[in-house]
C-alpha cells in the first residue's frame, strides 16, 4: 500500500481531532450547557414563619450514648427493610 504524505498528515491529524470532539460531546452531554437553568430567579421558594406548632412536643432526650446500635434498628432484616413496589 502505497500512501503520499497529504493522506499520512491527514491520518495523522485524525487521531487527535477526534479525540477532541469526543471530549466535547461528552462534555456537553453531562454538563447540559446549553440547558442552563437559573435556580434563583426561575424558582419560586414560598417561607413560612417558623413557629412551632402544640402538635410539636419533646418525646425522649438521650445523652452520653455508648451502645453502638440504635434499639429497634433493622438492619439485620434485609427482607423487612426493602420492599418491592
Amino acid at each position: 500500500m502505497d500512501f503520499d504524505g497529504d493522506a499520512i498528515l491527514f491520518l495523522l491529524a485524525l487521531g487527535p481531532a477526534s479525540a477532541v470532539g469526543f471530549y466535547w460531546a461528552i462534555y456537553r452531554h453531562y454538563r447540559n450547557t446549553d440547558k442552563s437553568h437559573a435556580y434563583e430567579h426561575e424558582t419560586a421558594v414560598d417561607v413560612l414563619a417558623l413557629t412551632g406548632v402544640e402538635a410539636d412536643r419533646k418525646v425522649d432526650e438521650v445523652r452520653a450514648t455508648r451502645s453502638p446500635r440504635i434499639q429497634g434498628d433493622n438492619v439485620g432484616e434485609h427482607r423487612q427493610r426493602v420492599q418491592s413496589m
